[in-house]
């Protein structure tokens, strides 16, 4: 079984002024029933109705939390409660980032999000080493591949 790996980002206590322009504080809070339907007709395009085993995974329980810059993070319950005790001036991210949403109110997947969809996904394709690399390069796979 793939284990979870979250993060949770502090910032440093000494900065210099060049840098601080890239900090910015953590105000993670819950989505609301639009964003929450929005996110979940994107999931559902590629893992159906896996979203409950997604969010009730049988090690521990998930969910999903809106960050800075509209960003949405997967994190699990127990690193949730953890960063409970870090200051929130302190706190940058916690989670797996799994996209966000658009000034136009659509949402878009990250690169992050493809472990944990993977797991879950309805179709998988396997193809050759030399059709990834093709891929990565910005073609399409062949039916060769």
């Amino acid at each position: 079984s793939t284990s979870c790996i979250c993060k949770i980002f502090i910032r440093p206590s000494i900065y210099s002024n060049h840098n601080q322009q890239y900090i910015l504080l953590c105000t993670m809070r819950p989505l609301t029933e639009d964003e929450t339907k929005l996110l979940f007709q994107k999931l559902a395009e590629y893992i159906g109705r896996s979203i409950e085993k997604m969010i009730n995974r049988s090690d521990e329980r998930h969910c999903f939390r809106l960050a800075a810059k509209n960003r949405v993070y997967y994190v699990s319950e127990s690193v949730m409660k953890a960063s409970n005790s870090v200051a929130r001036e302190n706190l940058l991210s916690f989670g797996t980032c799994l996209g966000k949403f658009t000034k136009s109110g659509k949402f878009r997947l990250h690169i992050t999000a493809l472990d944990y969809l993977s797991q879950y996904a309805q179709y998988k394709v396997w193809v050759k080493p030399s059709a990834e690399m093709s891929f990565l390069y910005g073609n399409n796979v062949l039916k060769s591949g």
